[in-house]
């Protein structure tokens, strides 16, 4: 086993900087791709690349093996947009906990959302009991559980905001729109580079066994960030509705940052979009 070696299973928007960075720094990183095409990019970073399809059914990859031959597994690939994702996404992953059985992987670090979070119109925390609403996060709560569950490996749970920066704002199509509701309640986001930030220093400090909400520390208002996106962007203004009924939630991330003693790159989303190119 070399405690020097990840392997990121969903190398993407996140996955692919993620890898680059961990090369840089030293590791041995092993990254998978579901597209042939993809591969040349994952080793232009200094990645190995390796071809997986995790399907609720099978999981085919010509090097599972040596894929999981590591001693940190990061799992970073949201569930997709599909009406049964609530057993699809739990069924891939009690395919890629039966592989890892038979690994000899220990840590696992799994990249969750805060949309197991219902809007509980106050800020939430990691102990939150109340379930989730939508099918995604019911879905991803599943997987959390099923992940730190197991005895033959431990799993850390991240659970990052609407990931921003660089060519990614979330919600830019909303700036696109006539009319955009509950314009005054509050954003949850966090930029590309804290996630990375984040992800380094739980690995560096050994942080196993934990859950960890990860938002940027400040919370503007859908008109506040989306029109400032669509001034940027060109767009015309959009009017804005503020409704009676606020449905919201505030992502609470002061455990990660006490435990990591971390500062944010990007406390406040609104400065993010001075240097986030959106074309």
């Amino acid at each position: 086993m070399n405690s020097n070696t990840i392997s990121i299973l969903g190398c993407g928007w996140l996955g692919l900087p993620l890898g680059e960075h961990f090369y840089k720094k030293g590791y041995l990183v092993k990254g998978s791709t579901r597209i042939e095409e993809d591969l040349d990019a994952l080793k232009q970073k200094g990645i190995l690349p390796f071809q997986l399809e995790l399907t609720d059914t099978t999981l085919v990859a010509e090097q599972l093996h040596e894929f999981l031959n590591s001693d940190i597994l990061i799992i970073s690939f949201p569930p997709e947009r599909r009406k049964d994702i609530e057993t699809y996404h739990p069924a891939q992953f009690n395919l890629l906990v039966s592989a890892l059985k038979n690994s000899i992987v220990k840590k696992v670090l799994f990249v969750s959302s805060t949309s197991v979070y219902p809007d509980l119109n106050r800020e939430v925390f990691e102990n939150e009991t109340a379930p989730p609403v939508k099918a995604s996060g019911k879905a991803l709560k599943l997987v959390e559980e099923l992940l730190t569950l197991q005895t033959n490996f431990t799993t850390t749970v991240i659970r990052f905001s609407g990931l921003i920066g660089y060519d990614r704002v979330p919600g830019l199509s909303l700036a696109e729109k006539a009319t955009v509701e509950n314009g005054d309640v509050p954003i949850n986001v966090i930029h590309q580079d804290d996630c990375i930030g984040l992800i380094s220093q739980i690995i560096q400090q050994n942080k196993w066994g934990e859950v960890f909400n990860a938002s940027a520390d400040c919370h503007p208002t859908r008109k506040e960030f989306y029109s400032l996106a669509a001034d940027k962007a060109g767009l015309k203004l959009p009017d804005f509705n503020i409704g009676k009924e606020r449905n919201f939630k505030i992502i609470n991330s002061t455990k990660i940052k006490k435990q990591l003693g971390y500062e944010f790159k990007y406390p406040n989303p609104l400065a993010v979009l001075t240097d986030c190119p959106l074309t």
